[in-house]
């Protein structure tokens, strides 16, 4: 080895002598010493790592600076790794940062069930054991219009439920251009193999009759399926078969048709010029017995499998032995039963954030934007420029569908915007940006009032 590595490895100073340092004492007020000893270990070893893997002879950090590291490395480790984020791509469900958020009752609904017991499954009348889907089942009924609903983790998990109750060891028919992938590379033609069910393909990806469907029916069939094209569109020469004619087929066969809506819109979005949405009351209206959808996509709730429809194939659901694997917690029941509220009060609008950031107004995005940008001017000392995009809503909804938005755009002469992008990602919070004609860009559709100056200072603190 060479003379000065062992120089330089000598030269490290000990545990105690670390200890003993004003900054590491403040560190054991909020740490415990075990572990913070374990942290200036593991700092030390790696500086001797650092110092063996030298070609040439170099300085050896400061004391200081070895403190620095230690309170670096405690802080980071504690660092929970589930963390708020913030959301400058402007999709507002955005499925990698959790979707829908939550209004601020369903998170006061959500602390109150987490901290302290709660009747979750005790009927509080009779002092029996209850069911969890009776705090939300009456909210679901008044909304949709349904005789029955039940609740499980996820929509995939809805849909599973619902296809085992109802066909396993039989056949579901369904439109060819209806078999979609829902998202983390999930098919309905792999849900279905795992429900037990047999699909029956009909028509071609671009035009399906009910003529089709009528044509599949065998003595073997148990269920019609539909699937809503939530996160995509096919449009030119596109026939699809609508709920009121499939029902049609159904009736006359005797055989329960069922609908993934997945989206889940209850109530609509005529304001926003958005009609051809299907919403879950209406659907239901046309007469097709079972209806899933998500519970975080435009409900504005948590996440969630929600099952209506008509009770006679309800019930067996709720006793099918996958219910208990796929139920929800005490969490989630609260949120979602505030969320309901919400709709039932006629709150939604206002106070559920997917709602109001899809709503937002372009006078208030274009206030915003300029906000933003005169904090980035003044923070970094560089220039930035507000320019017109386009919002997706995300999370497989509205497909069609991109809201008029501002940006804030900013080129940073010799850094990349990827490198810049890849920065903010280790910020503290993270900010999830956009590149835009080779420029760092973000939208302030899903850019709280209160993050505009963190976005600021965050860029301030990554660029020289």
């Amino acid at each position: 080895m060479y003379g000065w590595k062992q120089s330089l490895l000598r030269q490290l100073p000990k545990v105690d002598r670390i200890m003993e340092k004003p900054k590491i004492k403040k560190l054991l007020e909020e740490y415990p010493r075990d572990f913070v000893v374990e942290t200036i270990r593991e700092a030390l070893n790696d500086l001797r790592t650092e110092i063996m893997s030298m070609e040439k002879p170099g300085s050896l950090l400061d004391e200081a600076s070895i403190v620095d590291r230690v309170v670096y490395l405690v802080e980071n480790k504690s660092r929970p790794n589930l963390r708020p984020v913030i959301n400058a791509t402007g999709v507002v469900l955005h499925t990698n940062l959790g979707r829908a958020l939550l209004s601020k009752r369903a998170v006061n609904a959500v602390m109150s069930a987490a901290r302290n017991y709660t009747n979750l499954e005790l009927d509080l009348e009779t002092g029996e054991r209850g069911s969890r889907f009776s705090h939300v089942e009456e909210l679901l009924k008044k909304l949709t219009g349904a005789e029955d609903c039940m609740v499980v983790n996820n929509n995939a998990g809805a849909v599973l439920l619902a296809l085992n109750t109802l066909a396993e060891g039989r056949e579901v028919v369904v439109s060819r251009g209806q078999l979609v992938e829902i998202g983390g590379s999930f098919r309905i033609p792999e849900i279905m193999k795992l429900s037990g069910a047999h699909l029956v393909e009909v028509g071609t990806t671009n035009r399906t009759y009910p003529s089709d469907y009528e044509k599949a029916v065998s003595e073997n069939t148990a269920l019609l399926l539909m699937v809503h094209t939530s996160n995509y569109k096919i449009i030119g020469f596109v026939r699809e078969t609508t709920p009121l004619e499939l029902v049609e087929v159904g009736r006359k066969r005797g055989i329960p048709v069922m609908m993934d809506l997945g989206s889940g819109c209850i109530g609509g979005l005529d304001d926003l010029g958005i009609t051809d949405e299907p919403k879950v009351e209406d659907i239901l209206k046309c007469g097709v017995d079972v209806v899933t959808f998500s519970g975080d996509k435009l409900l504005g709730g948590p996440q969630c499998g929600i099952i209506v429809g008509r009770k006679k194939y309800i019930s067996p659901m709720k006793e099918n032995p996958l219910a208990r694997a796929l139920r929800i917690d005490k969490m989630t029941v609260a949120a979602l039963e505030a969320t309901l509220r919400e709709y039932v009060e006629g709150t939604h609008l206002d106070n559920i954030p997917t709602l109001k950031m899809i709503r937002l107004p372009l006078e208030v995005l274009r206030k915003r934007a300029e906000e933003l940008q005169y904090k980035i001017n003044v923070f970094t000392g560089l220039d930035s420029s507000v320019v017109e995009g386009k919002s997706p809503v995300g999370g497989g909804a509205l497909p069609q569908w991109e809201l008029p938005t501002y940006l804030v755009r900013l080129k940073v002469p010799g850094i990349s915007p990827e490198q810049i992008l890849r920065d903010l990602r280790g910020s503290d919070p993270p900010v999830i940006a956009l590149i835009r004609e080779d420029c760092i860009a973000f939208d302030v559709r899903t850019i709280k009032e209160e993050e505009l100056s963190q976005v600021a200072s965050s860029l301030a603190r990554i660029i020289p």
